[in-house]
Protein backbone atom coordinates (compact mmCIF):
# COMPACT_ATOMS: atom_id res chain seq x y z
CA UNK A 1 0.00 0.00 0.00
CA UNK A 2 1.03 3.58 -0.59
CA UNK A 3 -0.69 7.29 0.22
CA UNK A 4 -2.69 6.96 -3.26
CA UNK A 5 -5.81 6.32 -3.07
CA UNK A 6 -6.78 2.62 -3.67
CA UNK A 7 -9.50 0.51 -4.76
CA UNK A 8 -11.28 -2.63 -3.11
CA UNK A 9 -14.44 -4.73 -3.94
CA UNK A 10 -15.18 -5.32 -0.63
CA UNK A 11 -13.55 -4.81 2.57
CA UNK A 12 -13.56 -6.38 5.99
CA UNK A 13 -12.26 -4.75 9.08
CA UNK A 14 -10.93 -6.95 11.41
CA UNK A 15 -9.16 -10.29 11.42
CA UNK A 16 -10.58 -11.77 14.70
CA UNK A 17 -12.75 -14.99 14.15
CA UNK A 18 -15.87 -13.72 12.81
CA UNK A 19 -13.88 -11.19 10.41
CA UNK A 20 -12.01 -14.63 8.98
CA UNK A 21 -15.22 -15.68 8.77
CA UNK A 22 -17.05 -13.35 7.22
CA UNK A 23 -13.98 -12.26 4.70
CA UNK A 24 -13.96 -16.30 3.84
CA UNK A 25 -18.05 -16.62 3.05
CA UNK A 26 -17.87 -13.61 0.80
CA UNK A 27 -14.72 -15.19 -0.88
CA UNK A 28 -16.45 -18.22 -1.56
CA UNK A 29 -19.32 -16.17 -3.18
CA UNK A 30 -16.78 -14.52 -5.46
CA UNK A 31 -16.54 -11.01 -3.91
CA UNK A 32 -13.17 -9.99 -4.03
CA UNK A 33 -12.35 -9.17 -0.55
CA UNK A 34 -9.72 -7.16 1.42
CA UNK A 35 -8.91 -7.82 5.10
CA UNK A 36 -7.61 -5.29 7.23
CA UNK A 37 -5.98 -5.79 10.95
CA UNK A 38 -4.87 -3.47 12.88
CA UNK A 39 -2.65 -5.52 15.15
CA UNK A 40 0.44 -7.36 14.02
CA UNK A 41 -1.23 -10.74 13.12
CA UNK A 42 -4.74 -12.21 13.16
CA UNK A 43 -6.70 -13.30 15.82
CA UNK A 44 -5.07 -10.95 18.69
CA UNK A 45 -7.84 -9.44 19.80
CA UNK A 46 -10.92 -10.68 21.79
CA UNK A 47 -10.84 -14.33 19.54
CA UNK A 48 -7.88 -15.60 21.44
CA UNK A 49 -9.05 -14.11 24.93
CA UNK A 50 -12.43 -16.80 25.73
CA UNK A 51 -12.88 -20.03 27.06
CA UNK A 52 -12.64 -21.57 23.29
CA UNK A 53 -16.16 -23.06 24.09
CA UNK A 54 -18.65 -24.21 21.36
CA UNK A 55 -21.94 -23.44 22.78
CA UNK A 56 -25.40 -24.90 22.56
CA UNK A 57 -27.32 -21.72 22.98
CA UNK A 58 -28.62 -22.54 25.32
CA UNK A 59 -29.33 -19.06 27.52
CA UNK A 60 -30.96 -16.44 25.42
CA UNK A 61 -34.28 -15.13 24.81
CA UNK A 62 -36.34 -17.08 21.89
CA UNK A 63 -36.35 -15.20 18.22
CA UNK A 64 -32.76 -13.36 19.59
CA UNK A 65 -30.20 -13.07 17.29
CA UNK A 66 -28.17 -14.68 19.99
CA UNK A 67 -30.28 -17.62 20.08
CA UNK A 68 -30.43 -18.40 16.16
CA UNK A 69 -27.09 -17.55 14.92
CA UNK A 70 -26.00 -19.54 18.08
CA UNK A 71 -28.11 -22.69 17.29
CA UNK A 72 -27.23 -22.61 13.77
CA UNK A 73 -23.95 -21.62 14.30
CA UNK A 74 -22.74 -24.64 16.55
CA UNK A 75 -23.67 -27.22 14.27
CA UNK A 76 -22.00 -25.30 11.30
CA UNK A 77 -18.90 -25.67 13.40
CA UNK A 78 -19.25 -28.91 14.67
CA UNK A 79 -19.70 -29.66 10.78
CA UNK A 80 -17.03 -27.23 9.89
CA UNK A 81 -14.30 -29.15 12.75
CA UNK A 82 -15.03 -32.97 10.95
CA UNK A 83 -14.72 -31.84 7.88
CA UNK A 84 -11.32 -29.73 7.88
CA UNK A 85 -9.99 -31.61 10.98
CA UNK A 86 -9.88 -28.83 13.46
CA UNK A 87 -9.42 -29.96 16.97
CA UNK A 88 -12.64 -29.69 18.97
CA UNK A 89 -14.01 -32.00 21.46
CA UNK A 90 -18.19 -32.80 22.01
CA UNK A 91 -17.20 -32.88 26.00
CA UNK A 92 -20.52 -31.49 27.30
CA UNK A 93 -21.41 -29.36 30.45
CA UNK A 94 -23.26 -29.64 33.53
CA UNK A 95 -25.11 -26.32 34.93
CA UNK A 96 -25.21 -26.89 38.77
CA UNK A 97 -27.64 -25.92 41.59
CA UNK A 98 -26.24 -25.69 44.54
CA UNK A 99 -28.45 -24.92 46.70
CA UNK A 100 -32.63 -25.56 46.54
CA UNK A 101 -33.08 -22.07 45.80
CA UNK A 102 -30.88 -22.56 42.82
CA UNK A 103 -33.47 -25.09 41.08
CA UNK A 104 -35.92 -22.99 39.87
CA UNK A 105 -32.92 -21.09 38.03
CA UNK A 106 -32.64 -24.38 36.65
CA UNK A 107 -35.95 -25.09 35.24
CA UNK A 108 -36.13 -21.68 33.95
CA UNK A 109 -32.59 -22.21 31.83
CA UNK A 110 -34.03 -25.63 30.88
CA UNK A 111 -37.37 -23.81 29.58
CA UNK A 112 -35.29 -21.18 27.85
CA UNK A 113 -33.38 -23.38 26.16
CA UNK A 114 -36.46 -25.74 25.13
CA UNK A 115 -37.66 -22.71 22.99
CA UNK A 116 -34.28 -22.11 21.43
CA UNK A 117 -34.80 -25.98 20.57
CA UNK A 118 -31.79 -27.01 22.38
CA UNK A 119 -31.32 -30.32 24.29
CA UNK A 120 -31.34 -29.87 27.93
CA UNK A 121 -31.77 -32.81 31.00
CA UNK A 122 -32.38 -32.05 34.01
CA UNK A 123 -30.99 -34.36 36.71
CA UNK A 124 -30.92 -34.63 40.35
CA UNK A 125 -28.51 -34.17 42.89
CA UNK A 126 -27.51 -37.79 43.06
CA UNK A 127 -27.27 -38.21 39.47
CA UNK A 128 -24.77 -34.98 38.98
CA UNK A 129 -22.82 -36.20 42.00
CA UNK A 130 -21.98 -39.31 40.29
CA UNK A 131 -21.20 -37.73 37.33
CA UNK A 132 -19.22 -35.36 39.03
CA UNK A 133 -17.50 -36.85 41.71
CA UNK A 134 -16.95 -33.96 44.67
CA UNK A 135 -19.35 -31.48 43.49
CA UNK A 136 -22.00 -30.66 45.71
CA UNK A 137 -25.51 -30.35 43.93
CA UNK A 138 -29.29 -30.48 44.99
CA UNK A 139 -29.59 -30.82 41.14
CA UNK A 140 -28.11 -29.90 37.57
CA UNK A 141 -28.94 -29.92 33.98
CA UNK A 142 -26.75 -31.86 31.39
CA UNK A 143 -26.08 -30.15 27.65
CA UNK A 144 -24.66 -32.54 25.51
CA UNK A 145 -24.60 -30.43 22.69
CA UNK A 146 -21.55 -28.06 24.45
CA UNK A 147 -18.15 -28.19 23.28
CA UNK A 148 -14.50 -27.10 23.33
CA UNK A 149 -12.78 -26.07 19.94
CA UNK A 150 -9.24 -25.03 18.91
CA UNK A 151 -9.79 -21.08 18.36
CA UNK A 152 -6.13 -20.82 16.68
CA UNK A 153 -6.82 -23.55 14.34
CA UNK A 154 -10.29 -22.26 13.69
CA UNK A 155 -8.66 -19.11 11.92
CA UNK A 156 -5.68 -20.53 10.54
CA UNK A 157 -8.40 -22.94 8.55
CA UNK A 158 -10.82 -19.64 7.72
CA UNK A 159 -7.92 -17.59 6.65
CA UNK A 160 -6.38 -20.27 4.69
CA UNK A 161 -9.79 -21.23 3.18
CA UNK A 162 -10.17 -17.20 2.37
CA UNK A 163 -6.86 -16.69 0.63
CA UNK A 164 -7.12 -19.88 -1.32
CA UNK A 165 -10.55 -18.39 -2.90
CA UNK A 166 -8.40 -14.97 -4.02
CA UNK A 167 -8.86 -13.10 -0.60
CA UNK A 168 -6.11 -11.17 1.13
CA UNK A 169 -5.00 -10.15 4.43
CA UNK A 170 -3.20 -7.47 5.60
CA UNK A 171 -2.16 -6.72 8.95
CA UNK A 172 -0.63 -3.68 10.94
CA UNK A 173 -3.18 -1.87 8.97
CA UNK A 174 -5.83 0.10 11.06
CA UNK A 175 -8.58 1.93 9.97
CA UNK A 176 -8.47 5.81 10.93
CA UNK A 177 -11.27 7.47 9.81
CA UNK A 178 -14.18 6.46 7.40
CA UNK A 179 -17.12 8.39 5.23
CA UNK A 180 -19.65 7.31 2.79
CA UNK A 181 -19.63 8.38 -0.75
CA UNK A 182 -20.84 8.40 -3.81
CA UNK A 183 -19.13 5.56 -4.88
CA UNK A 184 -18.98 3.29 -1.68
CA UNK A 185 -17.13 3.98 1.35
CA UNK A 186 -13.96 5.59 1.48
CA UNK A 187 -11.24 4.37 4.44
CA UNK A 188 -8.63 6.40 5.90
CA UNK A 189 -5.68 3.26 6.44
CA UNK A 190 -2.93 3.89 8.77
CA UNK A 191 0.58 2.04 9.36
CA UNK A 192 3.61 1.33 7.46
CA UNK A 193 2.24 2.26 4.13
CA UNK A 194 -1.02 4.61 4.62
CA UNK A 195 -3.51 5.29 2.12
CA UNK A 196 -7.03 5.98 1.47
CA UNK A 197 -8.64 2.60 0.21
CA UNK A 198 -12.39 3.08 -1.50
CA UNK A 199 -14.45 0.42 -1.01
CA UNK A 200 -18.07 -0.58 -2.78
CA UNK A 201 -18.70 -2.98 0.24
CA UNK A 202 -17.61 -2.65 3.82
CA UNK A 203 -17.92 -4.99 7.05
CA UNK A 204 -17.10 -3.60 9.66
CA UNK A 205 -16.05 -6.57 12.66
CA UNK A 206 -13.20 -4.31 14.31
CA UNK A 207 -14.63 -6.24 17.80
CA UNK A 208 -13.89 -3.80 20.58
CA UNK A 209 -13.06 -0.61 17.90
CA UNK A 210 -16.60 -1.69 15.73
CA UNK A 211 -18.49 0.78 17.73
CA UNK A 212 -16.02 3.51 18.02
CA UNK A 213 -15.21 3.21 14.57
CA UNK A 214 -18.94 3.65 13.28
CA UNK A 215 -18.80 6.83 15.43
CA UNK A 216 -16.40 8.60 13.47
CA UNK A 217 -17.85 7.02 10.17
CA UNK A 218 -19.01 9.99 8.05
CA UNK A 219 -22.54 9.96 6.57
CA UNK A 220 -23.40 6.93 8.94
CA UNK A 221 -27.43 8.00 10.46
CA UNK A 222 -27.38 8.32 14.50
CA UNK A 223 -28.54 5.20 14.52
CA UNK A 224 -25.09 3.71 14.22
CA UNK A 225 -23.42 5.61 16.86
CA UNK A 226 -23.94 3.36 20.05
CA UNK A 227 -22.26 3.53 23.03
CA UNK A 228 -20.51 0.73 24.30
CA UNK A 229 -19.27 -0.69 28.02
CA UNK A 230 -16.32 -2.81 28.43
CA UNK A 231 -16.67 -6.02 30.74
CA UNK A 232 -13.36 -7.67 31.57
CA UNK A 233 -13.31 -11.58 33.01
CA UNK A 234 -9.92 -12.61 33.94
CA UNK A 235 -9.33 -16.30 34.07
CA UNK A 236 -6.86 -18.75 36.49
CA UNK A 237 -5.66 -22.20 35.00
CA UNK A 238 -5.76 -25.10 37.85
CA UNK A 239 -2.68 -26.82 37.71
CA UNK A 240 -1.94 -30.10 38.42
CA UNK A 241 -4.60 -33.24 38.65
CA UNK A 242 -8.82 -32.92 38.58
CA UNK A 243 -11.30 -35.17 38.32
CA UNK A 244 -13.33 -33.40 35.42
CA UNK A 245 -13.64 -34.66 31.90
CA UNK A 246 -16.52 -32.13 31.13
CA UNK A 247 -17.40 -28.42 31.49
CA UNK A 248 -19.13 -27.41 34.77
CA UNK A 249 -20.97 -23.95 35.03
CA UNK A 250 -22.78 -22.54 37.85
CA UNK A 251 -26.30 -20.35 37.90
CA UNK A 252 -25.56 -17.41 35.84
CA UNK A 253 -24.90 -14.05 37.10
CA UNK A 254 -25.35 -10.11 35.66
CA UNK A 255 -23.27 -9.64 32.63
CA UNK A 256 -22.12 -13.39 32.41
CA UNK A 257 -22.47 -16.75 32.77
CA UNK A 258 -20.72 -17.01 36.11
CA UNK A 259 -17.04 -18.17 37.36
CA UNK A 260 -17.07 -21.93 35.90
CA UNK A 261 -14.63 -24.64 34.64
CA UNK A 262 -13.56 -25.42 31.35
CA UNK A 263 -10.72 -27.29 29.55
CA UNK A 264 -8.50 -27.27 26.91
CA UNK A 265 -7.99 -30.09 24.70
CA UNK A 266 -5.22 -30.80 26.91
CA UNK A 267 -7.09 -31.60 29.47
CA UNK A 268 -6.01 -28.43 31.69
CA UNK A 269 -8.34 -27.09 33.71
CA UNK A 270 -9.30 -22.97 34.14
CA UNK A 271 -11.86 -21.49 35.85
CA UNK A 272 -13.35 -17.98 34.64
CA UNK A 273 -14.64 -15.28 33.51
CA UNK A 274 -15.84 -12.87 36.30
CA UNK A 275 -17.14 -10.14 35.70
CA UNK A 276 -15.80 -6.43 36.05
CA UNK A 277 -16.69 -3.78 34.37
CA UNK A 278 -13.68 -1.77 33.14
CA UNK A 279 -13.40 2.23 31.19
CA UNK A 280 -11.01 1.02 29.17
CA UNK A 281 -9.06 -1.75 27.21
CA UNK A 282 -6.85 -3.48 29.93
CA UNK A 283 -6.03 -6.99 30.44
CA UNK A 284 -4.03 -7.64 33.26
CA UNK A 285 -4.91 -9.84 35.64
CA UNK A 286 -4.82 -9.52 39.32
CA UNK A 287 -3.62 -12.02 41.09
CA UNK A 288 -5.40 -11.10 44.52
CA UNK A 289 -8.40 -12.20 42.53
CA UNK A 290 -7.57 -16.28 43.27
CA UNK A 291 -9.28 -15.66 46.55
CA UNK A 292 -12.72 -14.11 44.83
CA UNK A 293 -12.15 -17.39 42.91
CA UNK A 294 -12.06 -19.80 44.92
CA UNK A 295 -15.04 -19.18 47.25
CA UNK A 296 -17.38 -18.82 44.43
CA UNK A 297 -16.14 -22.29 42.78
CA UNK A 298 -16.12 -24.05 46.57
CA UNK A 299 -20.17 -23.06 46.53
CA UNK A 300 -20.06 -26.35 44.00
CA UNK A 301 -16.79 -27.83 44.40
CA UNK A 302 -15.81 -28.11 48.06
CA UNK A 303 -12.20 -29.69 47.05
CA UNK A 304 -11.03 -26.78 45.20
CA UNK A 305 -7.30 -25.89 46.11
CA UNK A 306 -6.18 -22.41 45.90
CA UNK A 307 -3.09 -22.66 45.70
CA UNK A 308 -2.83 -23.99 42.52
CA UNK A 309 -4.92 -21.01 40.64
CA UNK A 310 -2.59 -19.03 38.83
CA UNK A 311 -2.87 -16.21 37.16
CA UNK A 312 -3.68 -17.00 33.01
CA UNK A 313 -4.85 -13.93 30.99
CA UNK A 314 -8.04 -11.83 30.63
CA UNK A 315 -10.72 -11.44 27.84
CA UNK A 316 -13.05 -8.51 27.37
CA UNK A 317 -16.92 -8.67 26.61
CA UNK A 318 -17.82 -5.79 24.43
CA UNK A 319 -21.19 -4.93 25.42
CA UNK A 320 -24.73 -2.74 24.60
CA UNK A 321 -26.05 -2.49 27.64
CA UNK A 322 -24.01 -1.52 30.84
CA UNK A 323 -24.07 -2.75 34.44
CA UNK A 324 -27.56 -3.68 35.60
CA UNK A 325 -29.09 -3.08 32.33
CA UNK A 326 -30.01 -6.83 31.37
CA UNK A 327 -29.77 -8.42 27.89
CA UNK A 328 -28.56 -7.14 24.72
CA UNK A 329 -28.69 -8.66 21.59
CA UNK A 330 -26.19 -9.15 18.89
CA UNK A 331 -26.45 -5.76 16.38
CA UNK A 332 -25.93 -6.97 12.95
CA UNK A 333 -27.04 -3.86 10.83
CA UNK A 334 -26.86 -3.78 6.97
CA UNK A 335 -28.70 -1.44 4.56
CA UNK A 336 -32.10 -2.47 5.71
CA UNK A 337 -31.53 -1.36 9.17
CA UNK A 338 -29.39 1.82 8.77
CA UNK A 339 -30.53 2.77 4.97
CA UNK A 340 -26.68 3.19 3.84
CA UNK A 341 -25.72 0.62 0.86
CA UNK A 342 -23.09 -1.75 0.79
CA UNK A 343 -22.53 -1.49 4.64
CA UNK A 344 -22.76 -4.06 7.18
CA UNK A 345 -21.86 -3.03 11.21
CA UNK A 346 -21.13 -5.81 13.78
CA UNK A 347 -22.19 -4.26 17.35
CA UNK A 348 -21.58 -5.97 20.50
CA UNK A 349 -20.20 -9.17 19.57
CA UNK A 350 -19.42 -11.01 22.45
CA UNK A 351 -20.20 -15.12 23.50
CA UNK A 352 -21.58 -16.87 21.74
CA UNK A 353 -19.51 -14.87 18.61
CA UNK A 354 -17.01 -17.58 18.61
CA UNK A 355 -20.07 -20.49 17.87
CA UNK A 356 -21.62 -18.13 15.73
CA UNK A 357 -19.10 -17.21 13.94
CA UNK A 358 -20.50 -19.24 10.74
CA UNK A 359 -23.81 -18.56 10.98
CA UNK A 360 -22.92 -14.55 11.25
CA UNK A 361 -20.78 -14.81 7.99
CA UNK A 362 -24.08 -16.65 6.16
CA UNK A 363 -25.79 -13.90 7.74
CA UNK A 364 -23.78 -10.61 6.93
CA UNK A 365 -22.86 -12.10 3.25
CA UNK A 366 -26.95 -12.55 2.98
CA UNK A 367 -27.30 -9.05 2.99
CA UNK A 368 -24.47 -8.22 0.43
CA UNK A 369 -24.16 -10.75 -2.00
Amino acid sequence: MSGEVLHAQTVVIGAGVVGLAVAREMALAGQEVLVLEAGPTFGEGISSRNSEVIHAGIYYPEGSLKARLCVDGRQRLYDYCRSRRVAHKRCGKWIVGAGTEQIADLEGIQERAGKNGVDLQFRDGKCVERALPGVRAVAGLWSPETGIIDSHGLMLSLLGELEDAGGQLVCGAPVLAASVESCGHALTVGGREPCTLVARQVVNCAGLGAVPLAQIWEGLPDSQRLQQWLARGVYFSYSGRHPFNTLVYPIPEPGGLGVHLTLDLGGQARFGPDVEWIESENYSVDPGRASRFAAGVRTWWPGLDECRLQPAYAGIRPKLSGPGSGFADFRIDGPGNHGVEGLVNLFGIESPGLTSSLAIAAYVAAMLC
